[in-house]
């Protein structure tokens, strides 16, 4: 399902070098984390690992938040200042990558509630937005940014956006409408869950974003 780095090819992230070069964090506070970590370590020339400190973070190049239960994340956030160093490293170029739980801990408005938020991108989200748990399901999407054909989503009691503004992008939205990818600079937030299928172009992507990020940070 879908396309895979073999051994051999163009490095994503190595800058024509056999080493790991960009570092990759994914938020172990709650969620499958650990399958964000699997994928993302697929990307060859990424060094990938779960971060749960403020300090941790701060050493990365970029940062997965996965799902999970955002009131319930927002807090530890806040509770460890694992908040305010995302929001400072996000500034100085640090790409973050938000799904499901972290697409709505990055908008800056959450419909409906004043739960603790990163309100990191110009988007209005909706919080269980297609129902239940019940209400989960999968369909084929098309991301014009993502080249290699439809990606395979899989939404789990997912949120989605209602507005964009300023300089968030979409990039990718329900044949019914529903905006469920964005993209705003270094920022990147999806409603489904990549981790959750075999296909790492979603992860791949967002890998290429913290590469330029680190570089335009350096300049």
């Amino acid at each position: 399902m879908g396309s895979v780095i073999q051994k051999g090819e163009k490095l994503v992230g190595a800058e024509g070098s056999s080493r790991p070069s960009v570092h990759i964090g994914v938020l172990g506070l709650q969620g499958d984390y650990q399958k964000h970590l699997e994928m993302v370590s697929r990307v060859e020339g990424v060094d990938a690992r779960v971060v749960r400190t403020a300090d941790e973070i701060a050493l990365c190049d970029g940062l997965i938040i996965p799902g999970g239960e955002s009131t319930t994340v927002g807090k530890l956030m806040e509770r460890y200042g694992i908040d305010e160093v995302i929001r400072k490293r996000s500034a100085q170029g640090m790409a973050v990558f938000g799904t499901c739980t972290g697409m709505i801990l990055m908008a800056k408005e959450i419909e409906a509630s004043n739960q603790q938020r990163l309100g990191l991108m110009d988007t209005t989200v909706r919080r269980n937005a297609f129902g239940r748990q019940v209400d989960s399901f999968e369909c084929d999407l098309d991301i014009p940014a993502i080249s290699g054909g439809p990606v395979r989503a899989i939404f789990i009691r997912a949120p989605f956006i209602t507005a964009i503004r300023g300089e968030a992008k979409m990039l990718a939205a329900l044949e019914s409408g529903e905006i469920v990818m964005v993209r705003q600079g270094n920022l990147l937030a999806a409603a489904f869950h990549p981790e959750l299928t075999d296909d790492i172009r979603v992860h791949e992507y967002f890998v290429k974003i913290a590469v330029a990020g680190r570089a335009a940070s350096r300049n």
